[in-house]
């Protein structure tokens, strides 16, 4: 009778992840003395995340600054903000799963409505949704030979928190900020006992007035964070992000000392995940020697945090404009700097492009277009076989200059974070069932011819023996074998 050793524990899983995207448009009413929108900074937020039955609404705030000049030339800066909510559908989704959501602003447009400005942003979401889920494993069975492994099990724990970041510094002769842009990376994540300790740097860019022209200022403002996580221990790396949620840059102007103290804050919102492993022995083989047995098998995947490798990159080359730049273009400023790029797993590097705003004068007029700069960085010790690479990239710094007429070169530097995760495959036993009986070998001897690569529990179960007693007939073997070998199976017989 076949009785096997069943048992359950539970995991939390990552079940899906759903991308989304969805239109803000903000209206802004016109004034007589706006002559050109110069630049548009989107910056959005997470407020909320929520799965029910088929579906996960989510919903975030954005808040659109511009920059335009008057009717004198004069650069001036107007905000507004808008909450929004969406949702994205999947038939997997259930009430008690846990969503994860990160927005982003992909894009924005400026067209004119009437007696105002609308601005639409197109905002995506991405979105991992996580589950509950019980884990049956065999352990072993009584009248069945069982193959057992010790195997790593691995459940999901994510985490979230926030903090907030200050930094104070000097900026000579700058007499106002017209749009501050900040970007965070996580470049070191880690375990401790209940808490999750995370560092990075935000790269902060100042789209500021120096005297009567705009200039761009670059500041690198470090960062630590500690989330409480109740099933974090010390040893576990995880995979972060931080967001920055709130922004605040004010300048106070020394006129008589030609001073500016620049006082910056941000709250960051940090969530991230890492694998809680703990090993088990479990079956994953087995058959029986009287009856046939049908086996269930159970397979899963969890990406466990490896290694987090930071580059510093310089990239340059020739970048595409909207506007036709000619030599009598002025430039004054590459403003908003930022990076749309994906990771080619197969080529093992980072593609994409560096966009920013740059602010020139010509015809004694200020004016601006995006500029658009190619990049491809491989990440050297990444990507190897099984491993999967989450990236975070920030641009620190663009230059752009006049190549020839029409032709404009830039150049940026890159701070790249590559978090690397091993894919651990695992397959067990869940579910073992008895069959009919299986027809007994009355013979005395037989002889077995074995593959090459055949080990013990292999021979054993095509004999339908235990391998004790294979290895037991045939002490000589080496295993795993080579294909050349005869096994003998001696049945012995009970005199009457």
């Amino acid at each position: 009778m076949l009785k096997p050793i069943q048992n359950q524990e539970g995991c939390n899983k990552l079940l899906k992840r759903i991308e989304s995207q969805s239109v803000v448009e903000c209206r802004f009413p016109q004034s007589s003395e706006i002559t050109e929108v110069i630049a548009v900074y989107p910056q959005v937020s997470v407020v909320s995340c929520e799965v029910s039955s088929g579906r996960v609404n989510y919903g975030g705030k954005l808040i659109l600054t511009i920059v335009y000049c008057d009717e004198g030339g004069k650069l001036c800066r107007m905000q507004k903000g808008a909450e929004f909510s969406h949702f994205a559908d999947d038939d997997c989704l259930a009430p008690a799963q846990n969503g994860v959501c990160r927005l982003a602003c992909d894009k924005t447009t400026v067209k004119r409505e009437g007696s105002s400005f609308v601005i639409a942003a197109i905002i995506s979401a991405d979105i991992n949704v996580y589950s509950r889920n019980e884990r049956t494993f065999i352990n072993g069975a009584e009248g069945a030979f069982v193959k057992t492994e010790n195997v790593k099990f691995a459940s999901v724990v994510t985490f979230s928190g926030e903090s907030e970041v200050e930094d104070d510094f000097d900026a000579d002769s700058v007499v106002d900020v017209l749009i501050p842009c900040a970007k965070a990376v996580v470049l070191s994540s880690s375990c401790g006992t209940g808490e999750v300790q995370t560092s990075g740097e935000i790269y902060l860019s100042l789209f500021a007035m120096r005297e009567q022209n705009p200039v761009c200022l670059e500041r690198v403002i470090p960062f630590k964070c500690t989330v409480p996580c109740d099933d974090a221990s010390a040893g576990h790396m995880a995979a972060a992000t931080a967001e920055i949620t709130d922004l605040n840059v004010t300048a106070n102007v020394n006129e008589d000392r030609g001073k500016c103290q620049i006082n910056f804050v941000c709250n960051l919102s940090v969530s991230g995940w890492f694998a809680d492993e703990h090993g088990e022995e479990v079956a994953v083989d087995a058959f029986s020697d009287t009856n046939a047995v049908a086996l269930t098998f159970a397979e899963e995947s969890v990406p466990c945090c490896a290694d987090i490798k930071v580059y510093s990159e310089r990239v340059s080359g020739l970048a595409a404009t909207k506007s036709k730049l000619t030599y009598d273009c002025k430039f004054l400023a590459a403003a908003l700097p930022q990076a749309e790029c994906l990771f080619n797993e197969e080529a093992g590097c980072v593609e994409g492009a560096v966009n920013t705003v740059l602010i020139y004068e010509q015809g004694g007029e200020l004016k601006s277009t995006e500029v658009n700069l190619p990049f491809s960085v491989a990440l050297n010790g990444v990507c190897e076989a099984g491993q999967k690479v989450y990236k975070d990239v920030a641009v620190c710094g663009v230059s752009v200059r006049l190549k020839a007429e029409g032709e404009a070169e830039a150049e940026a530097t890159l701070k790249i974070c590559a978090t690397v995760c091993d894919e651990n495959n695992i397959k067990y036993l869940s579910q073992i069932e008895e069959g009919e009986a299986v027809e007994i070998n009355d013979c005395a001897v037989s002889v077995f011819l074995p593959s090459a690569g055949d080990g013990l529990w292999d021979i054993a179960k095509k004999l339908n023996k235990s391998p004790a007693d294979v290895s037991a007939c045939n002490s000589e073997l080496q295993f795993p074998l080579t294909g050349k070998e005869r096994i003998i199976v001696y049945r012995g017989r009970k005199v009457l």
